[in-house]
């Protein structure tokens, strides 16, 4: 072997290695609104359930199994997701934050919360308690969703 085409070969070699992760490692920036989680759950159509908490990666925001979230997204990656419906899958997006508190989000921290029980003991709904994500990315993971 020559060594010119040896330097040029290691030369492509370390170009390859060096352009790929750096690429894959940028993420999109995340707005002063907004926090970043990783969810598990099951999925039907557009609507997310949550389902039991998993410690990876941690995520500082609350939510609960059980609850819904409504997935935005790009329609390549949302049909990725469809396909894996039935089976426990983890996503990854942004949130608003304070979307998932009861109420409606006025401005300046302000929220107004519906009472507790409305006459006759029925709860009052607002129409805000669509809770959205806008997934960035997803991945299987372990566990069975429920049979419907």
């Amino acid at each position: 072997m020559k060594p010119a085409f040896f330097v040029v070969s290691l030369s492509l070699l370390a170009a390859i290695t060096f352009d790929g992760p750096l690429v894959a490692q940028e993420t999109k920036p995340v707005p002063k609104d907004s926090v970043r989680v990783f969810v598990a759950g099951c999925t039907k159509g557009m609507m997310f359930t949550a389902g039991p908490r998993l410690e990876d990666p941690p995520t500082s925001l609350e939510i609960k199994e059980g609850m819904h979230l409504r997935m935005n997204g790009p329609k390549n990656l949302m049909n990725e997701i469809k396909a894996h419906e039935g089976s426990m899958v983890g996503i990854t997006g942004l949130m608003k934050k304070g979307q998932y508190l009861p109420g409606v989000a006025v401005g300046g921290g302000v929220r107004i919360s519906p009472p507790s029980q409305g006459p006759g003991g029925i709860t009052a709904n607002v129409g805000g308690d669509q809770i959205y994500i806008d997934v960035e990315g997803w991945r299987p993971v372990t566990g069975n969703c429920p049979a419907r």
